[in-house]
């Protein structure tokens, strides 16, 4: 009877094993998968912007609405607005867009996106936003690699037009945006603020608008944590921005800012020189 038993259980697990065998064994038509295929996201994209229009009540020339349809249309596939962080969790987050009007009556949109990197499937800008978020350096490309950028579109009439884009040298844990004046100078400056939980702080990479505003603008990045920042600051009274490194020692029981390093903006070049010695450069 013991017998019997054995062989009916080895059959069995054999039976079982080779239908696991040929499950796997099914090839997966990656074509089909949305976040592969250009067409299929499409669909979705304009599916929940029509579904946008027919919900919205107050429209008006170059609304949300209208700055989504555009980057829909006019940038790769794959390119998507991303939402501001929620600030609790009963919030819906906004799109990430600031409207500016000049004193000449100029009608301008600042606006956060991310793009996909070629070759790999398609982000999702929920997994770009958030603490938690910051961490997507950490790990790998199977959620995609984003390339997040800061935007500039002008309003004509009805009509949006693409002025600059600037690139925002980081993948994930966007916070939020904002314009800001730098008061040494009177210049005008867009913050864009991430989280940064590997150090346990932000860093925000900050877009003067030094020429203009549809102009290039020059990047700076300034950062605060527990053991360490980095300042704006004015030091050779130029109208280019520098900055202030700061020096911490961790100790056992406590962390001491020990001294700071100043940096000055080279326009010939567009690096950073530390006033210690000219081989000590930054980008930005």
């Amino acid at each position: 009877m013991i017998r019997i038993t054995v062989i009916i259980l080895f059959i069995s697990i054999f039976f079982y094993a080779c239908r696991e065998e040929k499950k796997e064994s099914i090839p997966v038509n990656y074509k089909e998968r949305v976040e592969l295929n250009s067409e299929k996201d499409a669909a979705i994209q304009f599916y929940n912007l029509e579904k946008m229009k027919r919900e919205s009540s107050k429209r008006f020339p170059c609304d949300t609405i209208s700055v989504i349809e555009f980057i829909l249309k006019n940038f790769p596939a794959g390119t998507y607005p991303l939402r501001f962080d929620k600030s609790s969790i009963y919030d819906i987050p906004k799109p990430a867009l600031i409207y500016y009007d000049d004193n000449n009556g100029n009608k301008y949109i600042f606006a956060m996106i991310a793009r996909s990197k070629e070759g790999e499937r398609f982000i999702e800008p929920s997994n770009i936003v958030g603490y938690n978020q910051s961490f997507i350096d950490l790990d790998s490309t199977k959620l995609g690699t984003p390339f997040i950028y800061l935007v500039l579109f002008e309003c004509k009439g009805e009509q949006l037009f693409t002025l600059w884009e600037a690139s925002v040298p980081s993948h994930g844990g966007f916070n939020k945006f904002s314009l800001r004046n730098w008061p040494p100078k009177g210049l005008t400056y867009i913050e864009v603020n991430f989280y940064y939980g590997q150090g346990i702080g932000n860093i925000s990479y900050n877009y003067f608008l030094v020429d203009g505003i549809r102009n290039q603008p020059q990047l700076i990045m300034t950062y605060n944590g527990i053991d360490f920042r980095r300042t704006l600051a004015n030091v050779n009274d130029d109208k280019f921005p520098d900055f202030y490194e700061h020096i911490f020692y961790s100790l056992p029981e406590r962390v001491i800012h020990k001294d700071s390093v100043a940096f000055v903006y080279n326009p010939k070049d567009s690096l950073y020189y530390s006033t210690k010695g000219k081989k000590i450069t930054r980008r930005y």
